[in-house]
């Protein structure tokens, strides 16, 4: 069988790393597009990006018309492609369903009767940004279809293997209060996820700023905006690896952390040490957004909840996972304060 390569399989030249003022700089301008189109999601905004800096993938537990398709193609339409890239559609969202085939998301192998031979067409997972909407609702079949694609950046088809692109990024939704006819993600899929965002509705003054610039936003005022080229954000990822440090206490303080997750009386499962690879360099991209060339305790606490949070299985008797996190960061953080004082 002769099939052809996805478009984004292309081979290129590695991107390199940009300075960490370059890198900031790129940034800003996604928060200031992603801004004029979603209103009053500021924090969501910011996790998003972190996210995406740190090649990580995201899920939203959110309401329905809580913003999150806009939020996503807006930050897909942000980003451009050039060169061996051009081809790459920025954004595809994805309506799961339980009748949804694996073929449906990853793409086909399809018979051209004038050539005689085979093509591959590419599924909606061939795009820099996609929007898995309610991804709880279609089977394990498709999920691990899913689950490929974000772990590996790559689709198997047919047994021919196509490369996604470098940038590829995944932000998935499902409804906290929808549960008829739905297929729980199963650890595995959720360990994939960087970061498990609740939104909750925006406060009274955000709503009405929502009603206030429907016909701005309508009239695209956010394309006015200047967007970023895929390479900036590739290359602004590789500055966020290269130059924002760590040091050894917040490792050691992030790792204790982690034990304590597993040790705790109250949790069943702890959480994994692909969670802590994953969440370095969300540490990193936070440090990059706050202005600062170092990760510090605060990147740690403000990120432990939304990384550790979906990754552990609590017993009946435990409060909340928020005040299980907390409970777990008390005394890696109390050691992380006093290494801090004694330098």
């Amino acid at each position: 069988m002769n099939a052809s390569v996805a478009p984004s399989a292309s081979v290129s030249a590695p991107v390199p790393a940009l300075d960490l003022p370059a890198a900031r700089e790129v940034v800003e301008r996604l928060q200031t597009r992603l801004r004029m189109s979603v209103r009053g999601r500021d924090d969501v905004i910011e996790l998003v990006l972190i996210a995406l800096l740190a090649d990580g993938h995201v899920l939203l537990e959110d309401y329905p018309g809580s913003g999150k398709t806009t939020l996503a193609k807006s930050l897909g339409e942000s980003i451009m492609a050039s060169g061996t890239h051009a081809k790459i559609v920025p954004f595809r969202r994805v309506q799961f369903t339980p009748d949804l085939l694996p073929s449906d998301i990853t793409g086909t192998t399809i018979f051209d009767p004038n050539t005689n031979n085979f093509f591959f067409r590419p599924g909606p997972v061939f795009a820099y940004v996609v929007l898995a909407d309610e991804i709880n609702r279609t089977s394990p079949k498709v999920q691990a279809a899913m689950l490929e694609a974000m772990a590996e950046k790559q689709t198997t088809v047919d047994n021919d293997t196509h490369a996604l692109d470098e940038l590829f990024f995944v932000i998935a939704t499902q409804n906290p209060l929808d549960l008829a006819g739905t297929f729980p993600l199963p650890s595995p899929q959720l360990d994939r996820f960087l970061f498990k965002i609740r939104m909750e509705h925006i406060d009274r003054k955000s709503e009405l700023d929502v009603l206030n610039s429907i016909r701005e936003r309508r009239s695209g005022a956010a394309h006015e905006l200047p967007g970023v080229a895929r390479d900036e954000v590739i290359g602004a990822r590789r500055a966020v690896e290269d130059q924002i440090y760590v040091s050894e206490a917040i490792r050691e303080a992030l790792v204790d952390a982690a034990a304590a997750t597993r040790e705790h009386p109250h949790v069943l499962q702890g959480v994994s040490t692909r969670s802590l690879v994953m969440m370095l360099p969300a540490l990193q991209a936070r440090a990059l957004l706050r202005g600062r060339d170092f990760v510090s305790g605060e990147d740690l606490e403000a990120l432990a909840p939304l990384v550790f949070g979906h990754r552990l299985e609590l017993t009946p008797a435990a409060e909340s996972e928020e005040a299980v996190v907390a409970d777990c960061l008390g005394s890696a953080m109390e050691k992380l304060a006093r290494a801090s004082l004694s330098r």
